[in-house]
């Protein structure tokens, strides 16, 4: 039902183009007449990835281009986000000139926001990033070995063929000799996820490793597993240093805060005028399970049994019961750092209708709804979503 009426009122707009000049969107810009309903070539994934926001994909995020058109309409002078996830919101604000806070109980995510707004000196990068390139160059054709390339990770051993793990095992042990460490550690995990035992198609949700030929739905054709991490990690190494650059040229001096911490609790300034946001739906992703491989090979803290709305708890009435509460007491300790009607953005999928702002001293300003078309692997199909505009009371 949810869906049905939100679809009713958006249908009609696809008659009408959607917003694609977003430097067009200012203070004096009607919500109502928002259509945010993008089709692939309104708004391609090129634009859709650019620059850092593919250093590693992130299942679940939203687009920056959605974060672009609230900061420009509201333009606030210091955004928080409690779930940054991948950091698109820290990112976003940043290239806009406006301080931005984000927090997130997963340690991955806190990394990719951390490399994400960093400020590099591209010149080293680039120098140092070739030189990891050239040494694995050596490694793999001219048999240069050193190091212990061996784990004790039952996980890896599964998912990854013999000579993928000694590829990136070798990669990782190279990464302490360079300035950038964690930059390198996401391209180690970046290629870590593409050359998992897993078939081409299913790189989202695989359920056990590939280890046999299969008919491949992505190619119509039978594959073989991968069985090699040294193409991703030569691709995804210069693929990085042109992000980077590209990035740096619209970086601006605008201050960036990533806290590894739970939003129920965290330490934040006062003055945040603007939560730009979108929760964990409930009941559909694990975010640690996500990003296992980067856990394993990377050796991060899991604080999975903190996460709010994990897809292993589903969505029987105590699983929605306890999400709510979650997202509640998010909200709540955050409003005590929030300027005086400071506003809450939020990007749901209500279906059960569980978000109540008057219970936790907000408002319901107004919401805008906006159609959303899965475009990636085999998550066919679409879905609606709803930004709800809260004023703090």
């Amino acid at each position: 039902m949810y869906d049905n009426v939100i679809a009713q009122k958006i249908a009609k707009q696809y008659n009408e183009s959607p917003l694609t000049d977003f430097a067009s969107v200012n203070r004096l810009t009607k919500l109502e007449e928002l259509n945010l309903n993008w089709r692939e070539h309104d708004l391609p994934e090129i634009l859709r990835t650019k620059h850092v926001h593919r250093l590693h994909p992130y299942m679940g995020k939203f687009i920056p281009q959605l974060v672009e058109i609230f900061l420009r309409k509201y333009h606030p002078k210091l955004v928080y986000d409690p779930f940054c996830g991948s950091g698109t919101t820290l990112v976003e604000a940043n290239v806009l000139g406006i301080d931005s806070v984000g927090t997130d109980i997963s340690a991955f995510n806190t990394l990719l926001s951390k490399i994400k707004t960093a400020e590099y000196d591209v010149t080293l990068l680039e120098g140092e990033f070739k030189d990891i390139l050239k040494k694995l160059y050596d490694f793999k054709f001219r048999g240069f070995k050193n190091g212990h390339l061996t784990t004790n990770s039952e996980y890896i051993k599964s998912w990854f063929s013999s000579k993928t793990q000694k590829e990136l095992l070798y990669f990782k042990e190279l990464i302490s000799k360079y300035t950038y460490q964690d930059l390198l550690k996401t391209v180690l995990s970046r290629s870590a996820r593409s050359a998992r035992l897993v078939t081409h198609y299913d790189l989202d949700f695989p359920k056990k490793p590939q280890t046999e030929s299969y008919f491949c739905y992505k190619h119509n054709r039978n594959c073989q597993p991968v069985d090699e991490a040294y193409k991703f990690l030569y691709r995804y190494t210069l693929d990085t240093i042109d992000r980077i650059k590209e990035f740096a040229q619209i970086r601006t001096k605008a201050s960036v805060t990533v806290n590894h911490a739970d939003s129920r609790q965290v330490k934040l300034p006062k003055g945040i005028d603007m939560v730009f946001t979108s929760p964990p739906y409930l009941g559909l992703i694990d975010y640690h399970e996500q990003h296992k491989y980067a856990y394993e090979l990377l050796g991060l803290e899991n604080n999975e049994i903190r996460e709010i709305g994990p897809a292993k708890n589903g969505q029987s009435e105590q699983a929605k019961k306890d999400y709510i509460k979650g997202i509640n007491d998010v909200l709540l300790h955050t409003r005590d750092y929030m300027t005086k009607d400071g506003l809450a953005l939020i990007v749901v999928n209500d279906k059960f209708n569980l978000y109540k702002p008057e219970e936790i001293g907000f408002k319901s300003v107004t919401r805008v709804e906006r159609h959303v078309n899965r475009r990636t692997g085999r998550r066919e199909g679409a879905f609606y979503e709803s930004i709800l505009i809260w004023k703090k009371i």
